[in-house]
């Protein structure tokens, strides 16, 4: 295990693998009106399917993440990513609405492990935690801004379908990596599968810190995923009219952000917490407003996506570092908790972008989104005064 990690390999390819995985929630994001289209839906129809996915991505980490800390951490994220390929591939082959939906909540599921690798970055030196937690998140965040250049890229090439065959090979070669990079990792829980998820709920009230790092990853991660939920269908319509793949590459705009994790990682090694969220958070807000004041602007819309990006991936990095620092034998079940939390956030995000576009059109849809990220500067002054 040393050797491997001497040689450099380990950390990327959990980068890279992880956010092959996760991008399987969101895939869809671009292309939802290619997808309706192509099925004669409306696009509020549509739009279930991301809804779908991120709740499966919640539900899964609750149900699958705490046994990141009682069974082989290796074995665990094989299995699940051998069940991932198939479901890639029956969904490749649907044209059915009612059978992309479920599908897609199962996907959702089954992307669990891109979550069971993150902490086990955690665990691999901790005097360079939160370094190697933000490269692995960046890979995280990559994964989820690339699928959205690469969906939309192959829909226009070769229909949606292929993004989704794409993806099932894509997972194929990241699994064969880990299988020979991947290091072992002793199992810190002993008890049974009912114990384990008792002591992954009694962390909630045991930390204070962790309740308030999940509040506010919710909260954030929402706003993150209305927006992008949104901006596919702002993009398509008036004034713009863009294709899924010139809707795709303003994803490359957001991966900008990724670059920036290790350092916000690094600030927070050294203990400069909440002058991090205060930045990062307001990042967040002042984006969201920008937007609103120049709702038609590409140029003030192209800068707003990229601090939009970075606060909220500067803001989870932070957060992962202060959970991971409060038990070293729960890093998987503290995880648990607050990706499960953050991916709640992330369903209720989609749902009420989706219900204000349908309601108000762009502009009620960044009504909503300032509110969230508002609440979110709230925790973050309650927390810091120890309030919350």
């Amino acid at each position: 295990m040393k050797t491997i990690q001497k040689s450099g390999l380990v950390i990327p390819v959990m980068a890279f693998s992880a956010g092959a995985i996760v991008a399987n929630v969101y895939y869809s994001q671009p292309i939802l009106k290619d997808i309706a289209d192509s099925l004669g839906s409306s696009e509020n129809a549509v739009g279930k399917i991301a809804m779908l996915s991120q709740l499966g991505y919640g539900l899964g980490m609750f149900f699958l993440l705490p046994l990141g800390d009682k069974v082989n951490r290796k074995k665990l994220i094989l299995s699940i990513c051998a069940l991932l390929v198939v479901m890639l591939l029956i969904l490749a082959n649907s044209t059915q609405l009612s059978v992309l939906l479920p599908l897609s909540f199962i996907i959702g599921v089954c992307s669990t492990p891109a979550q069971i690798i993150l902490p086990m970055a955690a665990t691999l030196g901790k005097e360079n935690r939160g370094k190697n937690v933000g490269i692995v998140f960046s890979g995280i965040l990559c994964g989820i801004l690339g699928s959205r250049l690469i969906s939309g890229w192959l829909t226009d090439l070769w229909g949606w379908h292929s993004v989704f065959i794409f993806s099932a090979i894509l997972v194929f070669i990241s699994s064969v990596l880990l299988y020979f990079i991947l290091p072992e990792v002793p199992v810190k829980f002993k008890g049974n599968y009912a114990g384990l998820l008792k002591s992954t709920v009694s962390l909630i009230g045991k930390y204070k810190t962790l309740r308030q790092a999940s509040i506010l990853g919710s909260l954030t991660f929402g706003v993150f995923c209305s927006f992008w939920t949104t901006l596919t269908f702002r993009l398509s319509s008036e004034p713009f009219h863009y294709t899924a793949s010139k809707i795709g590459l303003f994803g490359i705009i957001a991966i900008g952000g990724a670059l920036v994790a290790p350092y916000f990682g690094k600030l927070a090694d050294k203990g400069q917490v909440f002058k991090n969220l205060f930045l990062t958070v307001g990042m967040v807000f002042l984006s969201i407003l920008a937007m609103r004041i120049f709702p038609s602007s590409l140029y003030v819309l192209i800068g707003a996506i990229l601090f939009l990006d970075i606060g909220v991936q500067a803001t989870q990095i932070t957060n992962f570092t202060r959970i991971y620092s409060l038990d070293e034998e729960a890093h998987s079940r503290l995880n648990t908790v607050y990706m499960t939390t953050y991916f709640i956030g992330a369903g209720i995000g989609t749902f009420f972008g989706l219900l204000s576009w349908s309601l108000g059109g762009w502009n009620l849809a960044l009504i909503q989104m300032l509110c969230w990220s508002g609440a979110a500067l709230l925790v973050v002054y309650l927390s810091s005064k120890n309030s919350l």
